[in-house]
């Protein structure tokens, strides 16, 4: 008797399934962005602003190396672009952005010693 009494209130309560919370699935996904953010977007609009910095930074007479790695100085700036001389009467016209790094002019060189 007692083991018909347990399968009829087996078959008559069902187990009503749970529904999962909405924020608890999405939660992976919300801490995937935030790796990715941390460790790929942050970084990325770090390096572009001090780039930007850079490049805007640029006077006549720094000398420079471009992306393509070519080391010259720095003769006229221009809103875009500068002239760039490579060797004895060689100028050549980059955009600025192709400016990967400045290196101290020759003037503030010899005014620090």
């Amino acid at each position: 008797m007692k083991l018909v009494d347990i399968l009829l209130l087996a078959q008559a309560a069902p187990a009503t399934p749970q529904t999962p919370n909405l924020f608890m699935s999405m939660m992976p996904l919300i801490f995937i962005f935030i790796i990715f953010y941390f460790l790929l977007i942050r970084p990325q609009q770090k390096k572009a602003k001090e780039h930007s910095k850079l490049v805007e930074g640029i006077k006549t007479g720094d000398a420079v190396v471009t992306n393509a790695g070519i080391h010259g100085v720095v003769t006229n700036v221009k809103d875009k672009t500068v002239l760039i001389k490579i060797a004895d009467n060689v100028k050549v016209e980059f955009d600025r952005a192709a400016v990967v790094t400045v290196i101290k002019s020759p003037d503030t060189e010899a005014s620090a010693a």
